[in-house]
């Protein structure tokens, strides 16, 4: 049964910063070490396939793989699993080494390829032909599948599973040659078409495929199998403990049955664990790759994607993604953890380190009728209001600036409203309290403008008559105000499981109408100028933003917003 990783009982968790959490995989090297396996050391690697993006599933993998390493004192190999060149490009490939040091993880020397064993692999396929283990089928793959039984039924062999060893090596080098048609022959492991692994019902080990490779060019038309290329590659590399997802965990019998039956010294141990399920989203790279071709999102890098880019480019930090991965912890048991877990360590950090700023993102203009129209003033506002290392900078204020729509309504609705009404006063955030004295109207009937007085004694301190006013709210100075425009992104998804559509709908029917909303024509607080790409602020009383590097086509500055400031999914009974 599936449990969910509950966000009150996980929010006091401490950070990745700290001493690293034991589970199950330290405990089982801790023994391996105390034993004297493995020479006392200890190698991972991280072995993604580059046929899309990085998402939040793979930096689960990441900070295993790498934290373990870091803390053993060892080291992590970033191998890319490149033998469907099908589906792979440059483009994924620099974008998973992006990645993975954009969440603060460096690998040992250069990047490590499968096809750097394409040779290797090669010569231990002849190995395994030589000992009678391997032979070259001829079967479509219809008919392998047909043939392979079920889960109660055993396989059929193969009626090319006894060529000889010569026939065998003779097919398996015009293989190489190129003298075959792609899909026409496979090789495949001679093991038992009865065992109760189907994995082990004499797999694929090699396929024919004419087409060019990101890294070999058309030098091989003969690519391997991952199940094959996986194991040896481990061993080749002197990987020690090879972690994996939960699903590669029938697989783990093939894994040693390869090994056992090639001439290779290194034999690491492979050890599952389970994957990362996020409620609200998907983390398959099938749809993902779904939903980035049918422009369903704007890419791989949409802040609405799980992905890392899009995470990045949202304003997630690297220390918030380190965290959650921390908290969600490493376990053999199928979880589904909650996005608001997600998405409350990411507030949690950029509390402590995002400086705040005012914007305004429905605007209404205000006139200060009473204040001098030829007078400025720079007032001053503190840029966090727990850390005054990060010092502060200057509001510009003048007779007329900008207020959120929101914040007025002609008469106050109920008690609890504390915002501003015509006679009504509110405090400024850093500045002046203002009474609205009037509005105007367009002929549309939207309010226009309001027409305030301000009390110039009220700069830092209460009304001197004693007069009590509750309301704060934000505001921007006219004239110097940022033009921008504002991207609110939600979830993706509106329910927990995207999968759990009406009958005969597609996952893509649980897309959330309202994932995204933009915002065009808002006004920023004039020191967000000088801001640059991937900077994230806190806009007081909005949430947290970060700066995308796109622009409008009038050179408009965008911003994405990250997080809310409050959990506005379980204010609304979404959790």
């Amino acid at each position: 049964m599936e449990h969910v990783v509950n966000q009150a009982n996980e929010a006091a968790a401490a950070s990745s910063e700290r001493q690293p959490v034991k589970n199950f995989i330290r405990h089982l090297i801790d023994a391996d070490l105390a034993a004297g396996k493995n020479a006392g050391a200890v190698v991972t690697r991280f072995p993604p396939e580059p046929n899309g993006y990085l998402h939040i599933g793979h930096a689960k993998s990441i900070c295993l793989n790498f934290g373990i390493a870091r803390d053993y004192r060892g080291h992590c190999n970033l191998r890319f699993d490149d033998t469907n060149p099908e589906k792979e490009t440059p483009e994924f490939v620099a974008s998973i080494e992006r990645d993975v040091n954009w969440l603060g993880f460096h690998w040992q020397g250069r990047a490590l390829y499968a096809s750097d064993y394409f040779e290797q692999l090669y010569q231990f396929a002849l190995e395994l032909i030589d000992q009678g283990l391997a032979y070259v089928c001829e079967q479509s793959g219809e008919e392998m599948r047909t043939t392979r039984g079920t889960l109660t039924e055993a396989g059929v062999n193969s009626p090319y599973r006894e060529r000889s060893v010569a026939e065998n090596r003779d097919l398996f080098t015009r293989m190489r040659s190129g003298e075959f048609a792609d899909g026409s022959r496979v090789l495949r492991a001679k093991i038992d078409m009865a065992s109760p692994n189907i994995n082990l019902r004499d797999p694929v080990l090699y396929r024919i495929r004419r087409t060019l490779h990101h890294q070999t060019g058309s030098e091989w038309c003969l690519y391997p199998m991952y199940d094959y290329t996986h194991p040896i590659s481990d061993a080749l590399e002197g990987i020690t403990h090879s972690l994996c997802t939960l699903e590669f965990e029938d697989h783990r019998p093939l894994y040693d049955w390869v090994l056992n039956h090639i001439t290779i010294a290194c034999h690491p141990q492979q050890i599952e664990f389970s994957r990362l399920n996020l409620q609200y989203t998907i983390v398959s790279k099938r749809k993902l790759t779904q939903l980035v071709r049918e422009k369903y999102v704007h890419g791989w890098d949409d802040p609405r994607m799980p992905t890392l880019a899009g995470m990045r480019r949202r304003g997630y930090t690297p220390e918030a993604i380190r965290t959650f991965c921390d908290r969600i912890g490493v376990t053999k048991a199928d979880n589904s953890v909650e996005m608001s877990l997600l998405e409350n360590t990411v507030r949690e950090d950029l509390n402590l380190r995002a400086s705040r700023r005012m914007a305004v993102l429905k605007p209404l203009r205000v006139v200060i009728s009473n204040y001098p129209e030829d007078q400025r003033e720079q007032l001053t506002a503190a840029n966090h209001p727990q850390r005054p290392e990060l010092g502060s900078r200057t509001l510009p204020f003048s007779r007329e600036i900008w207020i959120d729509r929101d914040d007025f309504v002609p008469e106050r609705p109920n008690k609890s409203f504390k915002r501003l009404v015509k006679g009504g006063e509110v405090r400024l955030r850093h500045a002046y309290i203002i009474r609205c004295d009037a509005y105007e109207v367009e002929s549309e009937g939207e309010i226009s403008r309001l027409i305030c007085s301000y009390d110039a004694d009220t700069l830092g301190k209460n009304p001197a008559d004693g007069r009590k006013v509750k309301g704060v709210i934000h505001w921007v100075e006219a004239e110097e105000a940022v033009s921008a425009e504002v991207r609110l992104y939600d979830r993706l998804f509106d329910r927990p499981n995207p999968e759990q559509v009406a009958e005969g709908e597609h996952f893509t029917a649980a897309i959330n109408p309202a994932s995204l909303t933009t915002l065009a024509h808002c006004y920023l607080e004039a020191s967000l100028a000088a801001s640059s790409a991937g900077e994230t602020y806190q806009f007081e009383r909005e949430g947290y933003f970060c700066r995308d590097p796109e622009t409008t086509a009038d050179a408009v500055a965008v911003w994405n917003r990250t997080v809310t400031l409050r959990d506005s999914w379980s204010e609304q009974g979404g959790d």
